[in-house]
């Protein structure tokens, strides 16, 4: 009797665990669907517009307004350079004097040709050459005509406008080679920067393209002035969008005519638009999608959180612009709770 027992404890024992781990089972799932009802709690804040002065900041460094390397167009031996670094220049001035062996060559050429040319001119006009002839004595005179106007373009060379000297890479009696001397990549005797007025290169994001135009005020404040404002204007307004960043170029002509403004300062370049109705609401409110540089917020709709994607506008301290077509007056913006949030998940408002 007691072996029975035995045999039938053994028999039921496993029969007995195997309806536990199914009540155990049943348990699990009941309690996992629960979980997926779970509700998270946030707090909302109703977004209203509000109208705001619409302005657009951003950094830059300062340029010459125009820079040239001056250089002749062949190679040859520099007789003299009559300038220094640092030295003020005159539109027109004598800057670099190069050797005239080849320039005097072709001025005695020329001067033979010429003779030749009339003599033939007269010929023509009473019939005693052909017009054959009288052709090519005049190609052969155009022709030098032209290269000693090239020469003496490339053997004195001449400050293009008024500006400074910003290197100078030869001395006199040097060979210039004509191949790249200087740290732009290019080849030079001198360079040469107008200071008197300046420009700057200004990133602006695109949805300010259509509010911008030619000749508007620019307010440029740097860190060695501060406190000091110097203005510019809108020269041109680049006509294309950079994918990658989303943003397009302005140039800024600054006028600068005590020069204290140096090409290659960093500056912050303002300009004042027009006042806008915007949405503004709290920054903690704004979540960035990790590794891109995706900003979204969620709405709260009838009890469930929509993921919607934006764009930060200006900010005001602890508040920041909204910008997206999905964003309505009157819409309910989730400000706290929102970091556990994924799209479709319901949620309590509290308050």
């Amino acid at each position: 009797m007691k072996f029975n027992a035995i045999v039938k404890t053994i028999i039921w024992f496993p029969i007995l665990g195997l309806l536990l781990a199914g009540c155990s089972s049943t348990g699990d799932s009941s309690s996992d669907g629960a979980e997926t009802q779970r509700m998270e709690a946030v707090r909302i804040y109703s977004i209203e517009s509000t109208v705001i002065a619409r302005s657009v900041s951003n950094t830059a460094h300062l340029q010459a307004f125009r820079e040239v390397y001056l250089a002749s167009a062949s190679p040859g031996k520099i007789n003299r350079i009559r300038v220094e670094a640092g030295n003020k220049v005159s539109e027109g001035q004598v800057l670099v004097e190069m050797d005239q062996t080849q320039l005097t060559q072709a001025r005695i050429q020329l001067q033979s040709l010429q003779v030749d040319y009339q003599r033939l001119d007269t010929l023509r006009k009473v019939g005693s050459i052909s017009q054959q002839q009288y052709d090519q004595i005049k190609t052969q005179y155009e022709l030098a005509k032209s290269n000693v106007a090239f020469l003496e373009e490339n053997t004195r060379l001449l400050a293009p406008f008024s500006g400074t000297v910003s290197g100078k890479y030869f001395e006199d009696g040097e060979m210039y080679s004509g191949a790249p001397n200087t740290p732009a990549g290019k080849a030079a005797i001198l360079s040469i920067v107008q200071t008197n007025r300046l420009k700057a290169m200004v990133n602006v994001a695109e949805r300010f393209y259509p509010n911008l135009q030619k000749g508007m005020e620019v307010t440029i404040t740097t860190d060695m002035y501060p406190g000091e404002s110097f203005y510019g204007t809108i020269n041109t307004i680049y006509p294309t969008i950079e994918q990658a960043t989303r943003t397009f170029k302005i140039e800024i002509s600054i006028p600068n005519p005590g020069e204290r403004l140096r090409p290659g300062m960093f500056a912050r370049a303002s300009l004042e638009l027009d006042q806008v109705q915007a949405f503004v609401v709290p920054s903690l409110a704004v979540l960035k999608l990790q590794g891109s540089n995706e900003r979204y917020v969620f709405l709260e709709e009838n009890g469930v959180a929509r993921r919607v994607v934006v764009e930060m506008g200006d900010r005001y301290d602890d508040m920041v612009e909204l910008i997206s077509s999905e964003i309505h007056e009157g819409d309910k913006l989730i400000i706290a709770g929102q970091s556990r949030l994924l799209d479709g998940m319901s949620v309590e408002v509290i308050h």
